[in-house]
This record gives C-alpha cells, structure tokens and sequence, in this order.
C-alpha cells in the first residue's frame, strides 16, 4: 500500500471510530458532519505538495482551515484513546509518528 493510501485508510478509520462513539452511527457509516471532514481531509491530502509526506503536525506548511483543523485534532485525541484499548497498535503508531 502507498503511503497516501496508506494514510487515507488510517484517517478513514480514525474518523469512523470518532463518528460511532460521538454521534452514534452503525458502523461503516458516518454522519454528514464526519463524511464532510473526511471529504475535506482526503481533498488536502490528494493536495500535498510535499513528498515524501510528513505527519500534518510536524509539517511546516498548515494547509487545513482552522476549524478543521481543530477538528481533526479532536477526532485523533478521541480515536487514539481508542486504539490503545482496542488493541491497534498498528494505526496508532501513525498516531504518535
């Protein structure tokens, strides 16, 4: 798997962990709010000038609106509590790098 792919999966994941424990949706679904940051993420992530890409928080360019990159944040503090108790250590190390 690409890297890009590999990071557009781990983001899918990570926002469909959010979107289940907060808003409640069965899994495999997401809410309009959820669908429209993940649209949102995978259009900056397609976008990346950078390559190899770095991790968004140690890059030096901040390409995400504020808002959402304040929600971003939010879904990856949420899910990665969530990942050390589900034992998935393997999307929480792109969590931590």
């Amino acid at each position: 798997m690409k890297d890009r792919e590999k990071d557009r999966y781990i983001l899918e994941q990570f926002i469909h962990i959010y979107c289940r424990g907060k808003h409640g949706t069965p899994r495999g679904s997401l809410c309009p709010d959820c669908a429209d940051l993940l649209a949102y993420a995978e259009e900056r992530l397609r976008r990346c000038p950078h390559d190899p890409k770095p991790a968004c928080k140690n890059c030096p360019i901040h390409c995400y609106r504020p808002a959402y990159r304040e929600r971003i944040r939010e879904v990856m503090r949420y899910s990665g509590k969530r990942l050390i108790l589900q034992g998935r250590l393997d999307l929480l190390w792109h969590y931590l790098r």
